[in-house]
């Protein structure tokens, strides 16, 4: 038997296949256990419910139930009055009728299989065969129980609309959005922006119907990089300069699953070199995402730079077991229609969506704070030798 050395390389092999395995039993487990802890949660809310109407019980229960939970259960939190209002609210406004409503009762099935594939509790509850309101109701506590309560308690204090929170709690299952991503997309208004605002692409005609649909959760109409602190008027290296030494913030705006590889990224093809802006690898969609930045409106001729970009990178940067490489033309300005014609004739999938920066004052401060003028003045008045 030969002696044992770490600088073996089998062994280097070994303990990077054992961190792989422990840490990925160790995510499961949290996530079995995050499971187990909503689902408890909207028992005790829903037991709370019914008792306040069958047995006529007030408000006062919450209070002595919260007491007498914790002198069972000491040192184990989550048991507070507070807590337990808030059992009772998430129960409540998941099986409220509007939340309800937004769950077609000809799409419960499809839309389980999509968040859950190979869900062990989808089998053994036998949801598809329930009647259609309990269906609805054992659909709902499902999709609650993919998301950690952490998350539910910010949409119940920050998200009062049952479209809206239904819109966040899918986004938060699909992607796994951490607690400061779903806080950054509500306060970016995400939900308002997609009713509102189109998406233009081309990802149904040149993607597979499950990675387009992916791939238009993934882009949104318009980005927020407020904040850059920038004005319109820039060149477009100075854009990508900023948002590279802000590049935290513009991965929170971009959306969870974007990972960060370089910027001026060097394509090489016969003796030419070309250079993406900015490129980022999607671990949900598992493909290269290309963005190229554009200080003024879209034109044609975008499309046609960003096709070429994505056949290089599909043909000399694709893994073998990745997807389609995708393509963000990302400018200040852009007409629908134009778009449209210009990616009509693209084989790539391609997206363009406009940025917004704050280069103007919000109406409702205009005339309201001083000039630049008048501080100076303010400043100059405060020093001793103004006096």
């Amino acid at each position: 038997m030969s002696d044992f050395s770490v600088t073996n390389p089998e062994y280097g092999e070994f303990l990077a296949k054992l961190t792989h395995r422990v840490q990925s039993a160790r995510m499961a487990a949290g996530r079995a256990v995050n499971r187990e802890l909503v689902a408890l949660y909207w028992d005790i809310g829903r037991d709370i419910v019914e008792k306040q109407r069958t047995q006529g019980w007030g408000n006062a229960v919450v209070e002595r139930l919260g007491t007498d939970l914790r002198r069972e259960f000491p040192g184990v939190t989550g048991f507070s009055a507070d807590n337990l209002w808030r059992m009772r609210q998430f129960y409540l406004e998941g099986t409220g009728t509007e939340f309800l409503a937004l769950f077609d009762s000809s799409a419960v099935g499809s839309f389980l299989e999509q968040l859950v594939p190979e869900s062990e509790e989808r089998r053994k509850s036998g949801i598809l065969e329930q009647a259609v309101p309990e269906r609805q109701v054992a659909a709902v506590r499902e999709l609650m129980a993919l998301v950690p309560w952490g998350h539910h308690v910010e949409l119940l204090k920050k998200v009062k609309t049952p479209d809206a929170r239904l819109f966040y709690l899918r986004e938060i299952a699909r992607f796994g959005w951490s607690r400061a991503v779903l806080l950054h997309q509500i306060k970016a208004s995400t939900f308002e922006r997609s009713l509102r605002e189109k998406k233009t692409h081309n990802f149904e005609l040149a993607l597979p119907d499950d990675m387009a649909d992916q791939a238009e959760e993934m882009l949104k109409s318009r980005y927020n990089l407020e904040f850059l602190g920038m004005k319109q008027r820039m060149r477009e290296r100075d854009l990508e300069q900023r948002l590279i030494e802000r590049v935290q913030q513009f991965i929170l705006e971009l959306g969870y699953g974007f990972c960060y590889i370089g910027r001026q990224y060097r394509l090489a093809l016969g003796e030419k070199e070309y250079f993406v802006d900015l490129l980022f690898y999607h671990r949900f969609l598992k493909a290269l995402v290309a963005v190229d930045l554009k200080v003024r409106g879209f034109e044609p001729e975008h499309a046609g730079k960003m096709d070429f970009y994505l056949n290089v990178l599909n043909e000399k940067e694709r893994a073998s077991d990745d997807r389609p490489s995708i393509g963000i033309i990302l400018c200040a300005e852009k007409n629908d229609v134009e778009v449209e014609f210009a990616l009509k004739s693209k084989t790539n999938p391609i997206g363009v969506a406009e940025y917004r920066l704050q280069d103007n004052l919000p109406a409702e401060f205009k005339g309201k704070l001083p000039t630049a003028k008048q501080l100076a003045d303010v400043v100059r008045g405060a020093l001793p030798g103004d006096k």
